[in-house]
């Protein structure tokens, strides 16, 4: 989640690492309720008009970085399906690391062009923009712009979504590629518990694996809880602390 010309405190830094975690989500791809995310990549799913979705996400740092604070994020969220595929929402990404507080706003869209539920197939684009709200100075306003395509194979195997991402608008200060691909896999286990995992490639502020476990709640609840472990996590035999707890609780109305 970076993108910074001067020197950052690690609360910006950490801001826009994770800022596509801060997109859309909502549920697992087979349920009743449709899912704009994994943990941090989105899928091809799309809520239908006028449904609406909230959610709060919790990032915890650990380990902790030994004589520095514990990071922590947290983000409220919601998302509105606009009829014809056509889904947008906004996130606020609150970013705390000792007595520093980085605020940054999210909105973004997706468009679902092709769904054959025959094939169970199906095909999306969509966009993020990222713009701070406090602690302005230094810290760009850039978006994300993605592609991409899933497939669930058979009747109790994974979905899986691939495509590519782009960074619009970003200054020579964001650091690492401006282009990679999405992987993602969200396997069933039993009727409401799913094994899923997702990975941004690139060692820049998107860059991260995230494997965990989804839990289909009653109401249209969602639990998800996984660890996010950044593709800079390790450089020789030296360890970076760049990895995050992270479990998020929603519901679609």
């Amino acid at each position: 989640m970076r993108n910074i010309e001067r020197a950052p405190s690690m609360a910006r830094l950490t801001a826009y690492r994770f800022s596509l975690s801060l997109a859309v989500i909502v549920l697992f791809g087979q349920s009743a309720v449709a899912q704009s995310t994994i943990f941090n990549i989105p899928t091809t799913d799309a809520l239908t008009k006028n449904k609406v979705y909230l959610e709060f996400d919790t990032f915890v740092q650990a380990p902790k970085a030994e004589g520095s604070d514990r990071l922590s994020v947290f983000v409220p969220r919601g998302v509105v399906g606009l009829g014809r595929d056509v889904e947008a929402g906004a996130n606020l990404a609150v970013v705390n690391q000792g007595g520093s507080r980085s605020v940054f706003l999210q909105p973004n869209m997706k468009w679902r062009f092709y769904n054959n539920e025959t094939t169970v197939t199906a095909a999306s684009v969509g966009g993020i923009l990222y713009t701070p709200v406090n602690n302005r100075d230094g810290v760009d306003t850039y978006g994300l712009l993605y592609a991409n395509v899933g497939q669930k194979l058979g009747k109790y195997g994974p979905r899986i979504t691939v495509g590519p991402y782009g960074i619009v608008g970003a200054s020579d200060g964001f650091a690492g590629p401006e282009v990679g691909a999405i992987v993602g896999v969200e396997q069933p286990v039993m009727s409401r518990l799913s094994f899923v995992a997702d990975w941004f490639s690139g060692k820049n502020g998107f860059g991260y694996f995230t494997p965990g476990i989804s839990i289909s709640l009653p109401r249209n609840g969602l639990l998800n809880a996984g660890y996010s472990i950044g593709n800079d996590s390790y450089h020789g035999s030296e360890t970076h602390y760049n990895r995050l707890v992270f479990v998020y609780y929603g519901m679609t109305f």
